[in-house]
């Protein structure tokens, strides 16, 4: 039961490991902020990283504009699969019984 716990911290203590090797210092940060937000977009482009290292595909450290790229890039690929928008944003508001939309103006009954 804890091996298992003890095996995944291990792999994630490797993964950033590799990260940092492979990334500049401003590059890791802003990844680590992305994460926060869109974890699910930050663990693409990480394993995209990852394995570009682990392979030598990488001729130089990723950059902050680099980063950025490949945030855009997994972006569009993400949101052409669930066929949105890249990066859409909809507001869906809740509706009321004492919306505007009731013929009674009078909101005495509001208070």
């Amino acid at each position: 039961y804890g091996g298992a716990s003890s095996a995944a911290a291990q792999k994630q203590a490797q993964r950033q490991s590799i990260l940092e090797q492979a990334m500049t210092p401003d590059a890791l940060a802003r990844l680590n902020r992305v994460k926060l937000v869109k974890k699910d977009r930050a663990s693409a482009v990480e394993a995209m990283i990852c394995n570009m290292a682990l392979q030598n595909k990488l001729d130089s450290k990723v950059s902050e504009a680099k980063l950025i790229e490949m945030l855009e890039r997994t972006s569009a690929g993400v949101s052409q699969a669930r066929g949105e928008a890249a990066g859409k944003i909809s507001i869906q508001r809740k509706r009321y019984n004492f919306d505007s939309d009731s013929d009674d103006e009078n909101d005495d009954d509001l208070l």
